[in-house]
């Protein structure tokens, strides 16, 4: 008896760091999963507000639409064409549940019979290129063109270096075009 005993209380002393260090290891701090699930948060927030101003009926390549998610509070940034474009973006994030406050600072391009044209000039050169048409076929190109006072910035993301630079050259060769700022991204 004294046997069962003395093994029964070895086994329970050297049970108790194990049984110690399973349960301290179990559940992380409390910190930790608040940062995980402001994080979460955070990147359904950033996710919701892409989709809200990517589905707006008047976006098109002609436009460039940006924003900045700083807590509960979004800034929106880019130029449209068409004000109501401006106001319908606004109230597309101002309707998604978390957003408290929504700061407009998209720019409105001034009306242009000559920027008009220019921006049908520059998208049949750059997407009338075999190499760059793939980027057409998206619901929304992934290379935006931006016209201004005759000055045209290229705003997005493309595959690789040769594309960027293939469509800056030929929105360089665009008859009128005062300037092209090339501002297009590779993308990883």
């Amino acid at each position: 008896m004294r046997k069962e005993l003395r093994a029964l209380i070895v086994a329970a002393l050297l049970a108790t760091p194990i049984v110690a260090l399973a349960t301290s290891g179990a559940a992380p701090p409390q910190e930790e999963k608040k940062q995980r699930s402001e994080a979460k948060y955070r990147e359904k927030l950033l996710k919701e507000v892409r989709h809200q101003l990517v589905m707006l009926p008047w976006y098109s390549v002609f436009d460039n639409l940006a924003y900045q998610v700083d807590g509960d509070k979004v800034t929106l940034y880019g130029q449209v064409v068409r004000p109501t474009l401006k106001s319908d973006a606004e109230a597309a994030v101002k309707s998604i549940e978390g957003v408290a406050s929504v700061v407009n600072n998209i720019e409105v391009l001034p009306v242009s019979p000559m920027d008009d044209q220019l921006r049908r000039a520059v998208y049949r050169a750059i997407y009338g290129e075999p190499a760059l048409s793939r980027y057409s076929i998206q619901a929304v190109p992934s290379i935006h063109i931006i016209v201004k006072n005759g000055n045209v910035t290229l705003e997005g993301a493309v595959d690789n270096e040769t594309d960027k630079n293939l469509a800056g050259l030929r929105a360089n060769g665009v008859p009128n075009v005062f300037s092209v700022k090339n501002n297009l991204v590779v993308a990883p």
